[in-house]
């Protein structure tokens, strides 16, 4: 009974939305069809977050008399809810309500909060169609547990067996998108309260009139949604002998990015030895089948963990042996050199934030920089 409890259950990810299946289904395969809706939601997605972005930036107050143009707030709009960090205006002409809406957009169009978005309308639609089919009464089957059914210890007519293994599956994905989002929460919140606790750090916040609390949430929102805005002129390169800081920020860098499954999965073996449940055995099990591409295989983890190390490691080495002794890394001491350049080569690949002039750095330092960002 365990074999087809795996075998019967269904990817929720092929159940988007139908706005648009009228479009395409008499012409075109039915799995194209739902790659053109993945698309168009997508695209319709970030065009109306982009344009609220836009209204935002635009009727809000901002911080100096003169007023940006129309078309670099409507780049900066679209560069904060792609999370691609481009713009044309100066972070320090933004007022603490603009970076504030900045931080809302990085935080809703980063990957992992647009995953999440994804799974909860899958399961909806799901939901919707099991209900337009005559499937989503509970009430006509008894309360069963997943480990009686994984068991063989309730015989299930096979009329009904599709229909429990469905609703299983749902609400075992809605458990994993609620341990996505407590995860999510856990990691705005840990750099809120712990973030710039060092003078030198808040001098240079004072004297460029940013709220500490207001820096503490953008940086890192968009450090783990990958986006690499800051909001001094000079992105982190200010702060680069604040090594403490720098150390806060770094997790959060790997975390958001390529490191986001393996802690993921961890997570769940937590929950999973801490409340004994089936559900989370389930997903540890059957991470293919869940139709999250963030949930990998424990083989897929590890690997995933030794190329991000391995390349982190080789980084390090060669900007090392070549920027040592330039003038980047002057006033700093040792261990001010160490943390800054692990920063800065760990950023290389995702979030994109920068302690040091990139302008003054060598040109066979930023081909490598160039190599891993294509890896």
């Amino acid at each position: 009974m365990k074999n087809n409890f795996g075998k019967n259950s269904k990817n929720l990810c092929t159940y988007f939305p139908n706005k648009f299946n009228f479009n395409f289904n008499g012409f075109l395969p039915r799995s194209l069809s739902f790659q053109f809706n993945h698309f168009f939601i997508h695209l319709f997605y970030y065009i109306i977050l982009s344009l609220f972005g836009y209204l935002g930036l635009k009727f809000s107050k901002p911080r100096s008399s003169v007023r940006q143009k129309d078309f670099d707030l409507f780049y900066t709009s679209v560069s904060a809810s792609t999370v691609s960090s481009m713009t044309s205006i100066e972070m320090e002409v933004f007022s603490n309500s603009q970076l504030i809406l900045l931080t809302f957009l990085m935080l809703v169009g980063g990957e992992v909060f647009t995953s999440m978005l994804q799974l909860f309308l899958n399961m909806f639609n799901f939901n919707k169609n099991q209900c337009l089919n005559g499937e989503c009464s509970r009430s006509n089957y008894p309360p069963i547990k997943i480990n009686q059914i994984e068991l063989g210890l309730v015989s299930i007519p096979q009329s009904e067996n599709h229909t429990l293994i469905t609703i299983i599956i749902t609400l075992i994905k809605t458990k994993l998108s609620i341990i996505l989002l407590g995860i999510y929460v856990i990691y705005l919140v840990t750099l809120y309260i712990t973030n710039v606790p060092w003078p030198s750090a808040k001098n240079v916040l004072k004297n460029k009139g940013i709220k500490i609390e207001t820096f503490s949430l953008f940086t890192i929102v968009s450090t783990f949604a990958t986006c690499g805005y800051v909001p001094t002129n000079e992105n982190m390169i200010v702060f680069k002998k604040n090594s403490g800081l720098l150390l806060l920020i770094l997790p959060h860098v790997l975390l958001g990015n390529t490191l986001y499954p393996p802690c993921l999965r961890l997570f769940i073996k937590v929950l999973k030895s801490v409340n004994k449940r089936e559900e989370f055995s389930y997903l540890l099990k059957n991470s293919k089948e869940m139709g999250y591409d963030h949930l990998l295989s424990s083989l897929h983890c590890w690997l995933l963990l030794v190329t991000v190390f391995g390349f982190n490691v080789i980084q390090f080495v060669l900007f090392c042996s070549m920027e040592w002794s330039s003038n980047i890394m002057e006033d700093l001491n040792l261990y001010e050199k160490v943390v800054a350049t692990l920063f800065q080569v760990s950023n290389a690949r995702h979030s994109g934030e920068s302690v040091f002039d990139l302008s003054t750095i060598s040109s066979a330092i930023l081909v490598m920089f160039m190599f891993v960002v294509m890896m």
